[in-house]
């Protein structure tokens, strides 16, 4: 569950700091006092959008931190170890997790778990184990008829026959697009061929050699330069060798004074070996630059050759990418390419025989979770019209229909299910949801035919029977009694209680016939100082939350009447 929520600098939060209960915790308040704001730190908390104009006006860093006591998780620490963490374990709470996001006014931001610095794609991966939030905005989700077949197979734990379903579509649209490229070569065919052989001809004559341009570069600069060439090396020779004051004559003469020396101060025999050493080497160089200046030779024939050879290759670098590398890749893709369709009537052959197997294992396995979802859909339509009834909609008809295009045709038909447009990563399958409201009414889709209080309950019953908790976690419901009163809003509250009961649930909500049932009320204000505004939280006790109530129920002006009213619905909840 959620502990602690500590938010800093965000929106008009400059410092708020609110402790959460098990069971339903209910946040109250004049409108625009701040409560989605609260929602929306927890949002952002847990992986959302989490930007610079959420940072308080004047501010330069804004952060939102949570403490979450949830107990012993198997899930949670294997997504911890993994991510290299440790789990903080509480004495009575088990394991316990703080998570906390910072951002700053260059837009830069950090995620820490546990204290440790972290990853976004890590908090998206604890979410689901952690918060589920149902904002304004999901009702119209629930009226995309695409969000249906999610939550469908939330309510049947289709994940596993999906991401066989998925596999096998990969594998299928693979082929299909290998054999579809095959077949528009096809029309032109001929020309490619033409273009791919003269390429493939004009590089293989070519023979070209990585590494090529850049010797022939270095042999022209040479050839270019042979009388300042042939001029160093003499120079060379000579000051190291030749003349009699040559640096190897110096250094015999350095060499036998040290010699002399090391019979005085043995200290110095270490040197004589290093000057043996550096003359040894330094004849070594005089004899290989000699030699390679008496092989210098002006060539203007060979010259020619180079300076042809390189203007080729330029050209063909020009051509084919830039470099050598690149036209020998563009050589090896072009065989590549030439082979494919010199032989592409047999690939095409075999393509349409892997195609039709590939097609007939995906259909296999779409079916059969067709046939899945089809049983599951008459559940889960009864678990949504009894759980209908306790919102105070016992008239009301709910529908689960699933559709699956051309499944009676014969599997390797190819003229059966048109595949280009009914087969998906997600099955052939589209799921919408019919309602009917009222007794003797058909039903219709969904968007068509659900009021805002009606959508504010099913949304709630859709959720809490769709996505069962295999945990316990925290639900947070941002104003679900949107277009509701009276009756209805009772109804809601005691569903929202009856959640509580396996889950932590926050809800925001402007309705006293919900906030009654709270385990704890926490009233949501704002104020002004010092010409800034503040958001703050209270709990509430017993007698607050009888002037919280009446409030809701009356307005501005609280009457005695009000009070008695809320004294008794905290009697009787």
């Amino acid at each position: 569950m959620l502990a602690l929520l500590n938010i800093t600098n965000f929106a008009l939060i400059s410092g708020l700091r609110v402790e959460f209960e098990r069971g339903l915790n209910l946040l109250t308040g004049e409108t625009g006092s701040g409560k989605s704001i609260i929602v929306d730190a927890l949002g952002v908390l847990i992986g959302g959008r989490f930007s610079t104009d959420l940072i308080r006006t004047g501010e330069e860093h804004s952060s939102v931190e949570a403490l979450f006591q949830i107990g012993a998780h198997a899930q949670v620490a294997a997504l911890l170890e993994a991510a290299g963490l440790d789990a903080n374990s509480g004495a009575d709470e088990g394991l316990e997790l703080v998570v906390r996001r910072e951002l700053s006014s260059t837009g830069r931001g950090r995620v820490f778990v546990n204290n440790r610095l972290s990853t976004l794609a890590l908090l998206r991966e604890l979410r689901p184990y952690l918060v589920d939030i149902h904002g304004q905005g999901d009702q119209q989700t629930l009226f995309d008829a695409e969000t249906h077949l999610e939550l469908l197979d939330a309510f049947a734990g289709l994940a596993a026959r999906r991401q066989e379903v998925a596999a096998r579509f990969r594998g299928w649209s693979s082929l299909r697009r290998e054999l579809d490229e095959l077949r528009r070569d096809e029309s032109e065919k001929l020309n490619l061929i033409d273009g791919l052989r003269f390429q493939v001809g004009e590089l293989e004559g070519a023979r070209l050699a990585l590494g090529e341009d850049e010797r022939l570069e270095e042999e022209r600069r040479r050839l270019n330069n042979l009388e300042r060439i042939s001029a160093l090396c003499a120079d060379a020779y000579d000051r190291t060798y030749e003349e009699q004051d040559s640096t190897v004559a110096r250094l015999s003469q350095l060499e036998r004074q040290i010699e002399e020396l090391a019979g005085y101060e043995s200290s110095y025999r270490g040197y004589a070996e290093g000057l043996a050493s550096a003359r040894a080497l330094l004849e070594d160089f005089a004899t290989t630059v000699r030699g390679f200046s008496e092989s210098l030779t002006f060539s203007p024939e060979r010259l020619a050759e180079v300076e042809n050879r390189l203007a080729e290759i330029a050209r063909l670098k020009r051509k084919y990418g830039g470099t050598v590398e690149a036209a020998l890749e563009h050589l090896a893709r072009s065989r590549e390419r030439l082979a494919s369709l010199e032989h592409s009537d047999e690939r095409a052959a075999e393509i349409e025989k892997e195609l039709k197997r590939a097609r007939d294992s995906y259909l296999d396995t779409a079916l059969r979770l067709h046939a899945e979802r089809v049983r599951a859909a008459k559940e889960f339509r009864r678990g949504v019209e009894s759980s209908l009834g306790e919102v105070a909609m016992e008239h009301a008809r709910f529908e689960v229909r699933v559709e699956a295009p051309g499944e009676g045709e014969p599997r390797g038909d190819q003229s059966g299910v048109d595949a280009a447009r009914a087969f998906t990563a997600s099955g052939v399958d589209r799921v919408e949801f019919f309602f009917s409201a009222n007794e003797g009414e058909p039903a219709r889709p969904l968007s068509k035919v659900a009021s805002g209080g009606e959508a504010s309950r099913l949304m709630l019953v859709l959720k809490t029977i769709a996505s069962p908790a295999r945990f316990p976690r925290t639900i947070v419901f941002d104003e679900v009694d949107a277009g509701i009163g009276g009756r209805v809003s009772e109804a809601v509250g005691l569903k929202l209680k009856a959640l509580a009961r396996t889950n932590q649930v926050l809800c925001v909500t402007h309705q006293a016939q919900i906030a009654r049932f709270a385990d704890a009320h926490l009233r949501v204000t704002k104020s002004s100082a010092r010409g800034r505004t503040q958001v703050g939280v209270e709990k509430l006790d017993r007698a607050r939350r009888v002037e919280e109530l009446a409030r809701m129920l009356t307005g501005a002006e609280i009457t005695d009447a009000a009070r008695r009213h809320a004294r008794e619905m905290l009697k009787s909840a």
